[in-house]
């Protein structure tokens, strides 16, 4: 969607196609999690076209007609439906999908969430007062599901088989920390352990743990991570490796782009190839490969973008900013810990590559202007010390 507003801002005035899986026109995804999960919005809030604005842009759309296949040299997009679409200019922005648990079976009860349609079925079941709420996965997804039911009043525990949750994004000390936050609001945090499978009959009622550890369940969630989905492209020629593998500028092939969850590419910034899985990234990204296909041959700008996502989780924002590893130096450069409202700088290689805040977002925004300029570790470290002083 991003991509098509962009292009008819720029002034093309050709065919812009869109194509789509889901049967909806385009809407926001975080506030699934949050505010349509929790019952305080309705589905108009997170509509992200209207008729009014789908008429100015002129858009032909294909909903709930999914692409199927992907002739790079013939530059045509098959579809479901058996339509063939050419093209002279393609956006692969396919996302990615909720990696499931298959021991889940056919068992009623058990879901992920990754579009409109799992938010509106977990909602119902949340209106209908569970008992008992299990969250299998304590990532930003799980945690918001679990902030969410907690704050419905419900009994949650969340299940996380890494022995601390959020630890390869934010290490040890400060994935504790969130996890913390958690156990503030009363959710029970159960980490190490993997689940060994689900009890029921026709519905969940238990699950179970592999050190033999039964939970009485009622409503269960999966949020283990996702997978992009770039089965379709398969036998394409485009290369795909935990995504579509695209160049600095964001090109897959000529006249090919990826944008969002699905692509991959090298940041300069990071000296890293990386998929983002944020909002912000794939707004900004849609944008920028709309400019990279117009600009055809003559764009040689790399995009270099300081990832960020935010989370609200009961009553902390917890924001992100940069490209953060469990093996970084880490030093808290406002606030405390103690009162769930602080800033942590990550640092690698003498380079400021992180910062996280908790309630924070003027150091965030702060420190991520800083990452973006390349600022040092020491430089950082000054920079908070002299605002300290």
């Amino acid at each position: 969607m991003r991509t098509a507003e962009t292009l008819r801002k720029e002034g093309f005035d050709g065919n812009i196609h869109l194509v789509g899986d889901e049967p909806h026109l385009p809407y926001d995804r975080p506030p699934l999690s949050k505010q349509i999960l929790s019952g305080d919005w309705d589905l108009e809030r997170v509509a992200l076209t209207d008729p009014a604005k789908d008429d100015e842009l002129s858009l032909e759309w294909h909903l709930g007609d999914k692409a199927t296949q992907l002739s790079v040299e013939e530059k045509i997009v098959s579809l479901d439906s058996g339509t063939d679409l050419s093209f002279d200019g393609l956006v692969i922005a396919t996302g990615a999908r909720c990696i499931s648990l298959r021991m889940a079976g056919d068992l009623e009860g058990i879901y992920t969430l990754r579009g409109l349609d799992d938010a509106l079925a977990i909602r119902s079941e949340l209106e209908a007062t569970p008992q008992k709420v299990v969250v299998v996965g304590a990532g930003f997804i799980g945690a918001e599901v679990a902030a969410t039911a907690r704050q419905r009043g419900l009994e949650v525990t969340m299940i996380e088989a890494a022995e601390v949750p959020f630890e390869r994004v934010l290490g040890p000390e400060m994935g504790t920390v969130t996890a913390d936050v958690h156990r503030d609001h009363g959710v029970e945090v159960i980490t190490g352990v993997a689940v060994e499978s689900f009890k029921g009959n026709r519905r969940v009622e238990k699950v179970i743990l592999e050190d033999g550890t039964e939970i009485e369940a009622d409503l269960v969630i999966v949020g283990i991570g996702v997978k992009p989905n770039t089965e379709w492209l398969e036998g394409s020629g485009l290369t795909l490796d935990n995504g579509v593998l695209c160049d600095d500028s964001c090109e897959a092939a000529p006249a090919i782009v990826a944008a969002g969850d699905v692509a991959r590419w090298p940041n300069r910034l990071f000296n890293e190839n990386m998929r983002v899985e944020h909002w912000d990234n794939a707004v900004e990204q849609g944008v920028f490969v709309a400019r990279r296909l117009l600009a055809g041959k003559s764009n040689t700008e790399s995009y270099s973008p300081t990832p960020w996502f935010w989370t609200d989780q009961f009553d902390r924002k917890i924001q992100l900013a940069g490209r953060t590893r469990s093996t970084d130096e880490i030093r808290i450069v406002t606030g405390s810990i103690e009162e769930r409202r602080f800033a942590t700088a990550y640092g690698r290689e003498g380079k400021l590559v992180g910062i996280l805040g908790f309630n924070r977002p003027r150091h965030v925004m702060q420190y991520k202007q800083m990452i973006a300029d390349g600022t040092s570790w020491e430089d950082a470290i000054a920079h908070a010390e002299q605002q300290a002083s």
